[in-house]
């Protein structure tokens, strides 16, 4: 049999509250927000419970450890409500895969700068391949042609990352969208 694991105590994610804090004296801010200073943990947890609110450990990094009187359940919501707000403002910005031949016929390339033009006005990146089968692989200099004559047809919206370059059969650009100061 298989020995069992000792008991431990749950971990608890997030901050310490009320006696779950461990410093001996802490910097504490008040309900309204006013510093009160450092005093000893002991104290602030009269203070806390004498005004029926929460200890509530804000940064446990600094020296002494800086707490707040607050109700646990309004500070969990607020912090909550910042986490959207950040995640609201983060932009996902995508890799959209385009893939071409060395001899992809000119229509065909026109077709492919439209699908560039709408995904570089949505911010996007843009991979172009050009995948090389059999023989095509001693001609490589038809690949190079066939991106410069992509890249010509819209240069105004777009900034190559690095040059060209041969990854196994595959020849690739990444292209990002100009930004407004470039155009």
């Amino acid at each position: 049999m298989r020995p069992t694991a000792p008991n431990r105590a749950p971990v608890q994610e997030g901050p310490r509250i009320n006696e779950r804090i461990k410093a001996l004296e802490v910097r504490l801010i008040d309900e309204t927000g006013g510093q009160v200073g450092v005093i000893s943990t002991r104290d602030a947890l009269l203070r806390a419970e004498e005004a029926g609110l929460d200890l509530v450990e804000v940064s446990p990094d600094a020296v002494p450890p800086v707490c707040r009187l607050i109700d646990f359940g309004k500070f969990k919501y607020q912090q909550s409500k910042k986490a959207q707000e950040a995640k609201k403002k983060q932009v996902v910005i995508e890799v959209k895969e385009l893939n071409l031949t060395p001899n992809t016929d000119a229509h065909d390339i026109e077709t492919k700068q439209n699908h560039i033009r709408r995904w570089v006005a949505e911010k996007n990146r843009v991979r172009v391949g050009v995948k090389f089968r059999g023989r095509e692989m001693s001609h490589q200099e038809l690949g190079h042609e066939v991106l410069q004559q992509l890249i010509k047809g819209i240069e105004d919206l777009v900034v190559p990352e690095a040059p060209p370059r041969m990854e196994g059969r595959r020849l690739t650009i990444t292209l990002l969208p100009r930004s407004e100061k470039e155009k």
